[in-house]
């Protein structure tokens, strides 16, 4: 999936993009032809030299097909990184020593049923734009072909249309346990560097994005029911099962990171806050003004040691 903030010449920005991207916009209903089977004669060669980000809904797919916990398949199959421009950490596909995908073999994908959402999406990619780069505009979304000078699937006589093609790959339930997620990291990318978030909260939002049963644990902590305005009935149905632990942990980073609605602290908290930043306050001005009274007796100091020089 790629996105862009401004939609004024897309053919000359794909001039210079080096991804092979045709310049041509496609709909639903675009017809393109492409194959790819065992006997292509380039079969696999594209599960080399990738970069792929996994997205939460890739992680908990693959990790549970593979019957490991997140901690293990972050060891054996992830490496950390920063998103696309943005300081929100995530990881990508590890691979191997040769350059390919940990799960691919001469057969195939061994993971194929819970692959990666951009592994799905190959040769079609999907572009969000908003005119002028307003987060309240209405997005022009269209779809493209990837076509790599290697991959042969494009000879094949097999025709489909756009919407037949991500039926077929399973990319609509993909897009829609990716979607929010995929707004936090387009929103924080909006933001820019200059809108700083603290470390805390990046390991809170890797976390999350990673392990839901550590995020599991942290909702269902003491200090979690003390800080945040929830009932425990809502904290049940999240933690009842991962989708849905999924779809939670979207809402609080939503809310932790950028205000939304519906996570709010309690008010008690907020006012135990407002007074801790008060006495905070106070007590760097005590300092302060401490600071200045040590600053200005060492000046006088000073000024009457030189009178007494100039004396002698």
């Amino acid at each position: 999936m790629t996105s862009a903030k401004n939609n004024k010449d897309f053919t000359n920005e794909l001039d210079t993009n080096p991804t092979n991207v045709e310049p041509k916009k496609l709909t639903l209903e675009s017809r393109f032809k492409f194959k790819c089977h065992p006997v292509i004669s380039c079969f696999t060669a594209c599960c080399g030299n990738i970069n792929i980000i996994l997205t939460p809904y890739d992680i908990l797919r693959i990790r549970r097909f593979l019957n490991i916990s997140a901690d293990e398949f972050l060891l054996r199959f992830a490496t950390p990184l920063y998103l696309e421009k943005t300081d929100l950490p995530g990881v990508k596909l590890n691979l191997d020593e040769n350059g390919r995908c940990p799960f691919v073999s001469d057969k195939g994908c061994t993971v194929y049923e819970y692959r990666p959402t951009t592994c799905r999406y190959y040769p079609i990619g999907m572009a969000n734009f908003h005119e002028g780069g307003e987060d309240e505009t209405v997005a022009e979304q269209f779809f493209f072909k990837v076509n790599e000078p290697h991959c042969r699937g494009h000879e094949e006589d097999r025709e489909w249309t756009v919407r037949e093609w991500r039926i077929d790959q399973g990319i609509d339930k993909s897009d829609d346990m990716n979607r929010e997620w995929m707004e936090l990291v387009m929103r924080r990318k909006s933001y820019g560097f200059q809108a700083q978030i603290s470390e805390p909260a990046k390991k809170i939002f890797f976390m999350a994005s990673t392990d839901l049963d550590k995020f599991r644990d942290f909702v269902r902590s003491p200090g979690f029911k003390d800080t945040y305005d929830i009932d425990d009935s809502t904290i049940d149905a999240a933690c009842a099962d991962d989708i849905s632990m999924l779809k939670f942990s979207y809402r609080y980073l939503a809310a932790t990171l950028f205000g939304a609605d519906g996570i709010n602290v309690r008010a008690d908290k907020v006012k135990t806050k407002l007074v801790e930043m008060k006495n905070k306050q106070e007590e760097m001005e005590k300092n302060a003004e401490k600071t200045h009274r040590e600053l200005r007796r060492d000046f006088d100091e000073l000024k009457k040691a030189r009178k007494d020089k100039a004396k002698t």
